[in-house]
């Protein structure tokens, strides 16, 4: 547990030696606190959420017996608007990683200043040891136990691990049947048919690609000819390699919960993408030699992109790292130790909550066009995402210039900034 985890005043339903993702927003809220003025009286709304919600899920198993799952829902601030994000499907899910991802949100959406709050949702099982009958069902059962807080106008959940289109359908579907009437935008990452948003696949990938792009180019780093090393060959590693690919990297070395394989002189991205989406891992590709998964973290890379779960980065694999530049592609990849060891080698990190904040913008998009039933093209929604991005991490790069700070602490110092902006400015009620 860190030592920063004692200065603050928590809840009863943690546990202070066992605090998970939390203790490491915890120890960020920390860091950014001396930044914040006047605003700092107003530190601890960061610091509890606003609400939370856990479910029972029982739903009858294909064999027909009864089964229970876990079930969550964390508003963790809805100062700026509505809650926004996603629900993940993991064995791993915990109530203290789900309030760390909601928090994050309330970040990453004021960051790009999307008039969003922050949430994120979760259920705790394997998807892969349920067919698709019975995920549709836990699926259906958890919409209708969280029905109470979520709505187009109050929080709108979204893909994240091991959930994809057809789950946000259903989650749809179901919300919609309990109220009565078709109500689109409750849910985002939506089957285009159902009124989700072109270009929502990519979107994530495509904003790392789009901040990537910038910071090597305030750091003088070609992107033509970059040694790239990605972590998770998913909807996120996958799109960013692709767009790096195009842009003249070269991929040299991927790894996910598979296996890991190197190609020196490049691999072949759409070669290993399909060879992902046949096999579901990047292990045993013919187009590479397998490596040993933890030698991942000794690759000659320029650009290191984690893309898989939190806390890859740690204090034992950090001083191994030869990047010059890390994109988070996925939340919390880095702790808090292994950025200050990173960022004592001269490492720019740019952060999750900047670096991944595509896929909610583009969200922000799919909602908007929900609400006015009227639909842009990729291409409108790809210039929109792109303007965004940069303007966003435009800001984070002179604020850290400015404040002397890692980009991280920069990035919240801009949203935290905005959201107990919004909090003091609303007051407190009643």
């Amino acid at each position: 547990m860190s030592t920063l985890s004692h200065q603050h005043n928590l809840p009863s339903y943690l546990d202070a030696n066992k605090l998970g993702a939390w203790d490491m927003y915890l120890q960020q809220v920390e860091r950014v606190t001396p930044y914040l003025g006047t605003l700092a009286r107003w530190v601890d709304t960061l610091k509890r959420p606003k609400r939370m919600l856990i479910v029972d899920v029982p739903i009858h198993l294909d064999d027909g017996s009864i089964a229970h799952f876990e079930g969550y829902r964390v508003q963790h601030n809805l100062s700026r608007g509505p809650g926004k994000g996603g629900v993940r499907f993991h064995q791993d899910v915990t109530l203290s990683e789900v309030m760390a991802l909601s928090a994050w949100m309330s970040v990453k959406n004021a960051a790009v200043n999307v008039p969003f709050g922050g949430a994120k949702g979760g259920i705790r099982l394997n998807p892969h040891h349920y067919s698709k009958g019975e995920l549709e069902r836990i699926t259906r059962r958890y919409t209708s136990e969280i029905g109470i807080i979520i709505g187009p106008s109050k929080d709108i959940p979204a893909p994240d691990v091991n959930t994809n289109e057809q789950v946000m359908a259903w989650m749809m579907d179901t919300y919609s049947m309990n109220q009565g009437g078709t109500a689109t935008g409750v849910v985002t990452g939506k089957p285009v048919d159902l009124g989700g948003s072109l270009g929502r696949r990519e979107a994530t990938g495509r904003g790392v690609f789009t901040v990537g792009v910038e910071a090597a180019q305030h750091m003088g780093l070609s992107i033509q000819g970059a040694r790239l090393a990605v972590q998770g060959l998913g909807n996120v590693g996958g799109t960013a390699a692709k767009l790096f690919g195009e842009a003249g990297a070269l991929l040299i070395a991927a790894q996910d919960h598979g296996g890991a394989v190197l190609k020196d002189t490049g691999l072949d991205i759409p070669a290993l993408l399909a060879h992902v989406a046949a096999h579901g891992t990047v292990a045993d590709f013919a187009g590479g030699d397998p490596i040993d998964p933890d030698n991942f973290w000794d690759v000659n890379c320029d650009i290191l992109i984690p893309a898989a779960l939190e806390g890859q980065i740690t204090a034992d694999n950090a001083n191994r790292i030869q990047a010059k530049l890390i994109l988070e592609g996925a939340n919390g990849p880095t702790t808090p130790q292994a950025d200050d060891i990173l960022g004592d080698k001269g490492v720019v990190i740019v952060p999750d909550v900047i670096a991944n904040a595509g896929g909610v913008t583009v969200s922000y998009f799919e909602w908007v066009q929900d609400f006015s039933s009227f639909f842009w093209s990729e291409d409108e929604i790809n210039a929109r995402l792109v303007r965004i991005m940069r303007e966003a991490f435009d800001t984070v790069w002179q604020t850290a210039k400015t404040q002397g700070t890692t980009l991280r602490t920069a990035t919240f110092i801009v949203a935290c900034t905005r959201i107990l902006n919004a909090r003091e400015q609303r007051g407190l009620y009643p």
